[in-house]
């Protein structure tokens, strides 16, 4: 869930909020669950919460406060932090971030999550023509980026 949500929202804080999220959602959900594809639909609250968490943030846009550094204390990356930076390097990780919303989203979900474009389908609500399109797409970006 971890590596799903820090390849959509680019950063540790902003990933770690999506899974706080996520994890809680999970919680209320387990009683309507299913059984199928586990790790589907985990992706898929992971994404539809990082989605919901943008449209929110563009609603409603805030300014951080600066930090103070005299009261962070400084600790070692947890295992998924860690497992996430090694598999992608910095310079992948940021030409992801660049991507638009909709490319990224596809491009994670099949690439990094696993998942088949008709999976993806389900989880973003769009045709399996436009997810094909859209991984192609963001593929062909990060290719342009990366070069």
């Amino acid at each position: 869930m971890y590596s799903v949500a820090y390849r959509l929202a680019g950063n540790e804080s902003d990933a770690e909020d999506v899974v706080q999220e996520s994890l809680l959602r999970v919680k209320r959900g387990l009683v309507n669950y299913t059984p199928g594809s586990l790790q589907g639909w985990l992706a898929r609250i992971v994404t539809n919460v990082f989605l919901d968490e943008t449209r929110r943030r563009k609603r409603r846009p805030q300014t951080a406060l600066p930090d103070d550094p005299d009261r962070v204390i400084a600790g070692g990356p947890g295992a998924d932090e860690e497992l996430a930076m090694r598999s992608l390097p910095d310079h992948i990780q940021l030409a992801l971030a660049g991507l638009q919303e909709e490319f990224r989203v596809a491009v994670v979900l099949c690439d990094v999550a696993g998942l088949s474009y008709g999976e993806i389908a389900d989880h973003t609500g769009v045709p399996v023509g436009t997810v094909r399109s859209r991984v192609h797409r963001g593929r062909s970006r990060l290719r342009e980026v990366l070069r």
